[in-house]
């Protein structure tokens, strides 16, 4: 019987590690998907007006790093409470449409179109942390820097659109 225990354990515990990377290869994608959207467009985000506030270029992949990490683990947190559910479902179209952005942003130019989807993005991780405050507080405290760098964001694209229209 104490064996039986024992493996029970270690495959719950293995279980719960392999849905950390679950969580993380999806971050990942939705990172990699933006990541092809940025490939090559370097110089001609730097030749476009900016406002004064605009931060330095070498500053967005070190905060989307961290962000992405945060996002992963407040999905795993929640899923490790209730399980794959509505509150994941927000999750992940909030992600879909995080790797939706910056194809339309960089990849195409198209920064109105983009800031309309930023802005559907900006409600899907409102709804998404409005879900997870009912399953787990860690989980939506992760989600917050996430939602603030999306409206700071919001706000530059918006700028650089009026900007350069």
């Amino acid at each position: 019987m104490e064996m039986s225990q024992s493996v029970t354990r270690r495959t719950a515990g293995a279980r719960q590690w392999l849905a950390l990377l679950g969580f993380g290869a999806a971050t990942f994608a939705a990172a990699a998907i933006g990541g092809l959207g940025v490939q090559g467009t370097s110089a001609e985000y730097q030749g476009l007006e900016q406002p004064a506030w605009a931060p330095p270029s070498w500053l967005f992949g070190p905060v989307w790093t961290v962000l992405y990490v945060l996002i992963a683990i407040a999905g795993w947190l929640v899923w490790r409470r209730v399980g794959f559910g509505l509150a994941l479902w927000a999750w992940v179209v909030q992600l879909v449409l995080n790797a939706i952005w910056t194809p339309l942003f960089f990849g195409a130019g198209a920064y109105g179109l983009a800031f309309a989807e930023i802005v559907l993005m900006w409600l899907a991780i409102g709804v998404t942390v409005a879900l997870f405050r009912r399953v787990s507080r860690p989980a939506t405290l992760l989600m917050l820097p996430y939602w603030a760098w999306v409206t700071f964001a919001s706000a530059l694209n918006f700028a650089v659109w009026r900007l350069n229209s």
